[in-house]
């Protein structure tokens, strides 16, 4: 696109101080923290002095002022005066995240916190501040929207800005550095794209004849994307100290040139002159998510997606566990009458958020960095895992299990809770104790042994609410010690008799509870079970699909709705990797190794009613890291697109153990890898050829079930064409598709290979940060034993209809299993506070809101049509309402009967509806 440098008169110079702070990042966090401290009393001296220097931009975070404050609690006050007025200015995140790697609850969350603690000051800066995220979701207008933001600033995801700041010359996505961004609802909010990145005023000469240099390149540069004659100058980068003689430097530029304004500038400022000026029938729209897909795809940093796998695994268990497991138990609790621990939440979210700014969920950050998230993760984890205890507990204790008593004194209840958005089938395990002896009995531990000991297990059987037996696998877990924490009384230690069920829990409802009990009665164990989902060793196969493995461990998946068979599923391939944590790089002219030639060892691992599992072994012998040549091309800087390292004559042997698993009402096939890595500079990906023909594929990101394109934009050179997922990717055409989820693998392909072959990244090593330096990150080689889940879902061509994508989501969730008593309560045996029906809908989230105690449920639509909701409760309640993401009520709704209301829900639509009791 031919540009125009004539210029714009009147013309102003904004010039904003700032600083982009990555908490961690090349140095550990406390290194980065030392450095935040000396900046901000800087800082706050040069703001007490006078009142020339104008304002300064907190980076859109507000844990800049929690890590701050750590350490210097006594200039609380200062913060406070200057916050008040306008001159710091704060929020709208609680973190600067990275967008494609964190959920949506976390990024609404993100938005809800930074509010809430902006509030504690003043008010948070209704900015859509983006600055170094690497690529921003396609629903980031309708959040924004939903949080009273009209604008999204940006410096990555459409040109012209490039990797390390560079800048493109052609192919423009916009006309101007001012763009109208589009989701895909159709909710517009003002793009202002840092052509010239977000360093682009940065160290502003007060030396006239360095000035006058500095500002004749700056300003030529803004005026090149500039739509108006406001012009954005960003003083500041990263980590970057305050240039306390910016008021100095701006005198000067007025001398310099007195035909143009020059001012100490803030972002409400700017937004307001340029939309005072602007004529938006001049400027682009861009759809969608902006992925940096019209670039030369070497620059795009999507393989943070598969850097320090584990990380992100770490992080999808926590993600689940806070927003899909803990806030739904914890609100169910509450209607019983239990406190909701809205401080223990804000913590445990606060602590997982602070593993998600861009350098460091990405895992492209110095070892020091990522060890320390592996302890945030857990102390995260902690919190909610003590939060989802208590409140199971809570309501198994509500769940009437009286009718159990017909079995006598030797019964044992236990209540199966699904929270997840859809009924759900599935095999549950659980430990339950079959006896305890308390020691404050008295009896010595010797006794105590000997009596859980003669503990007689025989003639038991697992029974649902209509006394239905139900096949039920039982492993004797022998004398176990275990200890209660009464809220009244000192620890109460234990030892029992503990044993594992295991069973097929059907149809528990969506947010629901179905109990069950272990009891003694005659004639147990003669219910006739189900024929085995086995035949020999090679052959799984259920109502749904058919699964025959191969020789080579892969094996043909056949999907009996749509008639369609998937050949050479579960092949492994494995390459070298000379890249960095940021980027993929594969030796020039090397062939993939695979597992194709392989023999596998293949044996039976479970046969039992409900479930069927194979276990299979690869030994495989691969190279054991990059040759030296790798090591001179890092020391000596070389950009890794150039590197001409290949992988080492010495090899390891890389041990891979497979077990797939099918359940007998199951849609798809389970696949869980362990791998014992010990080689180096590597990549491992499973692939799964689909042979549908289609020029698109669909892959779950925020909010958003995507649509992309299968071959990438004619600019793109970058072999590798590696992309961002969460849940799922799904390929499908009219009468077939394969949809194949994951647990906290970000990073896949469709290949371009005539099969559609969808390829999954299990495990990415490499030694080096990468970027502006040398770093080396021997811990990112991910050395050792490794953990990861998939499930192939094939459907019958639409994902959503199919119920292939609520699978997908329903894969991410675990049951939650609780042992009680048998006891009256006033919870059904079956029972689900809340019911709703619609295949369009996905179900994200239900949480209490701290200020009026109503319950928040959140849902968002799947697909690009209108669809309508009806949610009936059974919760005594006033009425029904939406509301933002922010919580904050915009109408009441309409109900159609009592404890029902129906709306209709807009194409991509995230909705939340508060409900007030």
């Amino acid at each position: 696109m031919e540009r125009s440098d004539k210029s714009i008169k009147p013309q102003t110079a904004h010039i904003i101080s700032h600083t982009h702070w990555d908490r961690e990042w090349y140095l550990p966090y406390e290194k980065h923290h030392v450095r935040l401290i000396k900046l901000v009393d800087e800082l706050l001296d040069r703001l007490d002095e006078d009142g020339e220097f104008k304002s300064f931009y907190l980076d859109g975070q507000t844990i800049i002022l929690e890590d701050y404050l750590q350490v210097r609690p006594e200039n609380q006050d200062r913060l406070q005066k200057h916050i008040t007025e306008g001159r710091l200015l704060i929020g709208p995140w609680y973190i600067l995240q990275d967008a494609f790697l964190t959920s949506g609850e976390a990024n609404v969350r993100n938005m809800q916190i930074g509010h809430q603690d902006s509030k504690r000051y003043g008010e948070p800066s209704k900015i859509g501040y983006f600055p170094d995220t690497f690529g921003l979701v396609g629903q980031t207008p309708q959040l924004m929207k939903q949080s009273g933001i009209n604008n999204a600033f940006f410096g990555r995801g459409v040109k012209p800005t490039g990797f390390n700041n560079t800048v493109s010359d052609g192919g423009y996505e916009s006309s101007f550095s001012e763009l109208i961004w589009e989701g895909p609802d159709g909710s517009k909010v003002l793009g202002i794209l840092f052509a010239n990145w977000y360093s682009n005023g940065n160290e502003v000469p007060v030396n006239e004849t360095e000035a006058k240099e500095f500002w004749e390149k700056k300003l030529a540069d803004a005026r090149k994307f500039a739509s108006t004659g406001e012009l954005l100058f960003m003083n500041g980068c990263d980590h970057q100290p305050a240039q306390l003689d910016l008021p100095e430097a701006i005198e000067t530029a007025k001398r310099l040139y007195p035909d143009m304004e020059f001012i100490h500038s803030n972002f409400p400022d700017y937004l307001k002159a340029v939309e005072d000026v602007m004529d938006h029938n001049n400027l682009s729209t861009v759809k969608g998510e902006l992925r940096s897909q019209h670039t030369d795809g070497w620059g795009t940093l999507v393989n943070t997606a598969s850097a320090r796998v584990y990380l992100k695994q770490m992080n999808q268990e926590g993600q689940v566990l806070l927003e899909k497991v803990a806030e739904p138990l914890a609100s169910f609790a509450h209607v019983l009458g239990k406190d909701y621990p809205h401080h223990l939440f804000t913590y445990a979210w606060k602590t997982l958020m602070q593993n998600h700014p861009h350098d460091s969920i990405c895992g492209c950050s110095v070892d020091e960095v990522h060890r320390e998230m592996v302890t945030r993760f857990d102390k995260s984890r902690h919190v909610a895992e003590t939060i989802v205890d208590d409140s199971k507990r809570m309501i198994a204790e509500a769940v009437d299990t009286s009718g159990f008593a017909a079995y006598g004194e030797e019964v044992l209840p236990l209540v199966v809770m699904n929270m997840t958005g859809w009924r759900r089938t599935g095999t549950v395990s659980i430990e339950i104790d079959a006896a305890r002896l308390y020691l404050r009995e008295g009896f010595s531990l010797e006794e105590t042994a000997s009596r859980m000991k003669d503990i007689d297990l025989n003639g038991r059987e697992l029974v649902d609410d209509q006394g239905n037996a139900i096949t039920c696998q039982m492993e004797d877990l022998g004398l176990q010690f275990g200890y209660d924490l009464p809220d009244d009384k000192f620890r109460q230690p234990y030892m029992c008799r503990r044993v594992r069920l295991t069973f097929e829990a059907v149809q528990v409802p969506a947010l629901g509870l179905r109990a069950y009990a272990w009891v003694r009665r005659a004639n147990a164990g003669l219910p006739i079970a189900p024929e085995s989902l086995l035949q020999g060793d090679r052959v799984l196969e259920n109502e749904a699909i058919k699964v025959v493995i191969h020789d080579n461990g892969s094996f043909t998946l056949s999907d009996k709705a749509s008639g369609m068979t998937y050949r050479d599923l579960g092949v492994y391939e494995n390459t070298g990797d000379i890249g960095n944590e940021y980027m993929y790089k594969q030796p020039e002219g090397e062939q993939a190794l695979t597992t194709k030639g392989l023999q596998a060892n293949i044996c039976v691992l479970e046969n039992t009613p409900y479930r069927a599992s194979v276990e299979i072994k690869h030994d495989w012998e691969i190279p054991a890291s990059a040759d030296n040549k790798l090591d001179e091309e890092q020391r000596a800087l070389v950009y890794y697109p150039e590197r001409k390292a290949q992988r080492s004559s010495d090899t390891v042997i890389l041990k891979l153990r497979t077990v797939i698993s099918l359940e007998r009402g199951g849609k798809g096939l389970h696949i869980e890898t362990t791998i014992d890595n010990k080689a180096k500079d590597h990549r491992i990906r499973a692939l799964f050829p689909t042979d549908l023909n289609t020029a698109t594929h669909h892959v779950d990101s925020m909010f958003e079930v995507a649509e992309r394109n299968i071959e990438p934009a004619t600019e793109w050179m970058n072999p590798s064409n590696t992309q961002h997922q969460q849940a799922f990717v799904d390929i499908s055409n009219e009468t077939a598709g394969l949809t194949v989820a994951n647990f906290g693998l970000n990073e896949y392909e469709v290949l371009r290979d005539g099969h559609n072959t969808i390829a999954i990244t299990l495990l990415r090593s490499v030694g080096e940060l990468g970027d502006w330096g040398l770093f080396p990150t021997p811990e990112a080689q991910c050395l050792g034993e490794h953990v990861v889940r998939m499930e192939l879902i094939p459907h019958t061509g639409d994902g959503i209809t199919s119920g292939a994508f609520a699978e997908a989501y329903q894969f991410q969730i675990p049951w939650v299993v609780c042992q009680t008593d048998v006891h009256e309560g006033a919870v059904a045996p079956v029972y689900t506070p809340f019911e709703w029906e619609s295949q369009e809908l996905a179900f994200s989230s239900l949480k209490m809101n701290e200020q009026t105690g109503d319950l928040l449920l959140r849902w968002y639509n799947m697909s690009q049509q209108s669809t309508d909701l009806t949610i009936r409760s059974t919760i005594p309640q006033q009425y029904f309402y939406k509301t933002s993401i922010l919580e904050e009520e915009s109408h009441p709704l309409s109900s159609e009967e009592k404890g029902s209301s129906a709306l209709q829900i807009g194409p991509c639509e995230i909705v939340t509806i508060g409900i007030r009791r």
